[in-house]
C-alpha cells in the first residue's frame, strides 16, 4: 500500500524508512540534514503551518495517504499502527484519521485518549495527537471544491483539515496505537499551566490568530453557517425590574474567598441602585453562615439557598435570573474573585445602556491567592470584532469575563444546568442574533488556587470539557445553518 510521510524529527525517520508500508518519506527542514535512505526527501522549510508548503507538499505527492507527525518528537510507531491506520481509513472513506496514544512522562507511560471529532469541532487546538492520517483522494476532493490553502503562515494545516471535514468524516480510532517517548528538551522545559491555557489571548499571537479567524470564518461559509453582522434590536422589557443591576454569585463552600467577593460588589460606586444576589447551593463548608451574616447586616445582599439539590452553576445563575431580586443587567461575580476596584460596576453598566447589546464582556487579570498577578496577565479577548466576533465565537474555547446580560433575554432563554460552559453556550447564543459588548480594560481579578473548579484536572476530564464545548458549538451551528437557509 503507497504511502507518503511529512515528519519533523530526525529519530522517528528509521521507523518509516524500514517499513515496506511506506513508499517515501517527506522531511520539512531548513539546516544541514541529508537524506541517509532513498526512500527519504527533503522540503527545505521548517513549516508544517504554512500554505504554501503544504500546497507544494500535496502537489509532489503520487500516493493514496499522508501521514504526518505534527510535531518534531520521537514517536514510537509498531508495524501494526501503520496497518490500523490504513484498515481504518479504507473500510470508513475517511478524510482523516487519527488515534489515542501513550506518552512518557518521567520515565512512565500514560494514557492520552482524545475526543471524537463532530461538526462543532472546529477550534483550532483541538487535540488530534502527533500522527494523523489524510486522504491524499480526499483532499484533492475539497481543495478542488474549496479552493487551495490560503498563503497563510500559520493557519495552513487548520485549514486544510477544515476542508477536509466539510465532505469527509475524521475518524478517530480509540486505541492506544503509538506512544510519544519523553525528550529532553519536553523534560526540562516548565510551562505554566496558565500560560498554556491562555496561548492563543497573548499579544504575541495575534498574527496566529487573525489567520486562524481567517480561516474559520471561511469554513462556516463553506458549511452554510456563516453569519453576515446583522443584529435584532434588543426587546423592551416586560417586567418591573427592583434595581438596575444585580451581581450574581453562584457559590458552594468557598468560605476561604466568598466574604471578599460579595464585599468588592458592595463596595461598588454607581448612580443607580443595584444588589448583590449569592446563590448558595447548599454549602457544607461554613459559607453558609458568612453569607447569612452578610444579608443580615447589609439589605442588599440576598441570600438564596435553592430548595432543588441538582443544581450546577448554570442551574443557579437560572434561580438568580428569575428571581424577584433581579434587576434589569445581570452581571457575573465567581466566589473566587473579585471586581479590581470600586468603579467597575458603573463601567459595565455605562456600556450596557450606551449600545443596542444583549451582553457585555469585559476582561479581567490572572492572580494567585494573593492577588498577585500571575501569567500571562491581563486576559482581554481582542480576537473579538463586532463584524465578525459572533462568528469567531465559534472558534475560541471562551470569551472573556466578567460577563453582564439583558436579563429580560436570559428569563427567555435560560442557562444550561452544568458546571462547565454554561456561560460560553450563552454567550453564542446571543451572539447569533443581538450584538455582544466588548471593555478590553482589565475589570476583575481573577484568582487561580488550588480550590478552583478549574485547577488542574485529569485529562479524562479535561476532553469532556472540551466534548461537552464541542457539542454547543455542534448545536449553535446548526442553528445558524437553519437561519442562513432561511
Amino acid at each position: 500500500m503507497p504511502f507518503s510521510l511529512q515528519s519533523g524529527f530526525e529519530r522517528t525517520l528509521r521507523i518509516f524508512i524500514q517499513s515496506p508500508l511506506i513508499e517515501e518519506v517527506i522531511v520539512l527542514h531548513e539546516g544541514g540534514f541529508r537524506p541517509t535512505s532513498p526512500k527519504c526527501h527533503i522540503m527545505r522549510t521548517a513549516s508544517l503551518t504554512s500554505g504554501k508548503v503544504l500546497n507544494g507538499l500535496i502537489e509532489r505527492i503520487r500516493t493514496d495517504f499522508l501521514i504526518i507527525i505534527t510535531e518534531p518528537a520521537e514517536m514510537e510507531i509498531p508495524p501494526a499502527t501503520l496497518e490500523r491506520f490504513i484498515d481504518v481509513a479504507e473500510s470508513t472513506d475517511s478524510g482523516m484519521v487519527y488515534s489515542d496514544y501513550l506518552e512518557k512522562e518521567q520515565g512512565d507511560l500514560a494514557e492520552h485518549p482524545v475526543n471524537d471529532y463532530q461538526l462543532g469541532s472546529i477550534r483550532d487546538e483541538f487535540d488530534f495527537g502527533y500522527v494523523i492520517l489524510f486522504s491524499i483522494p480526499a483532499i484533492r476532493r475539497a481543495l478542488k471544491k474549496y479552493g487551495p490553502i490560503p498563503a497563510v503562515v500559520h493557519a495552513g494545516l487548520y485549514d486544510l483539515r477544515l476542508k477536509v471535514s466539510v465532505d469527509h468524516s475524521l475518524f478517530h480510532i480509540q486505541e492506544f496505537l503509538y506512544t510519544k517517548k519523553e525528550s529532553d528538551a519536553n523534560t526540562n522545559k516548565v510551562r505554566s499551566q496558565h500560560e498554556d491555557q491562555f496561548n492563543y489571548v497573548a499579544p504575541r499571537n495575534q498574527a496566529v490568530q487573525k489567520e486562524m479567524e481567517l480561516v474559520a470564518a471561511e469554513h462556516l461559509r463553506n458549511i452554510g453557517a456563516f453569519l453576515e453582522p446583522r443584529f435584532k434590536n434588543v426587546p423592551q422589557s416586560e417586567y418591573n425590574f427592583p434595581v438596575e443591576a444585580s451581581v450574581i454569585i453562584p457559590v458552594r463552600n468557598r468560605v476561604r474567598t466568598i466574604t471578599n467577593a460579595v464585599h468588592s460588589a458592595l463596595i461598588q460606586e454607581t448612580n443607580f441602585l443595584g444588589n448583590v444576589i449569592v446563590v448558595d447551593n447548599h454549602s457544607t463548608d461554613g459559607t453558609s453562615t458568612i453569607l447569612s451574616e452578610l444579608a443580615g447586616r447589609n439589605p442588599a445582599v440576598k441570600h438564596i439557598i435553592p430548595s432543588r439539590f441538582d443544581l450546577s452553576i448554570g442551574g443557579c445563575w437560572n434561580e438568580a435570573v428569575f428571581s424577584e431580586f433581579c434587576g434589569r443587567y445581570a452581571v457575573q461575580l465567581d466566589s473566587d474573585d473579585i471586581y479590581e476596584n470600586p468603579g467597575t460596576l458603573q463601567k459595565i453598566i455605562d456600556v450596557m445602556s450606551s449600545g443596542d447589546f444583549a451582553m457585555v464582556i469585559g476582561s479581567y487579570t490572572l492572580v494567585n491567592e494573593s492577588l498577585q498577578e500571575i501569567p500571562p496577565g491581563i486576559i482581554d479577548h481582542r480576537e473579538w470584532t463586532d463584524d465578525n466576533g459572533h462568528n469567531n465565537a465559534l472558534r475560541v474555547n471562551g470569551l472573556g469575563a466578567p460577563r453582564a446580560f439583558d436579563t429580560a433575554l436570559l428569563r427567555k432563554i435560560g442557562f444550561l444546568n452544568v458546571g462547565y460552559g454554561e456561560d460560553y453556550a450563552m454567550a453564542l447564543r446571543l451572539s447569533r442574533e443581538y450584538r455582544i459588548g466588548r471593555i478590553y480594560e482589565s475589570l476583575y481579578l481573577c484568582r487561580r488556587w488550588e480550590g478552583n473548579t478549574d485547577a488542574r484536572i485529569s485529562i479524562e476530564k479535561s476532553n469532556r470539557y472540551d466534548a461537552f464545548k464541542d457539542k454547543i458549538r455542534t448545536v449553535e451551528i446548526m442553528a445558524r445553518r437553519k437561519l442562513t437557509a432561511k
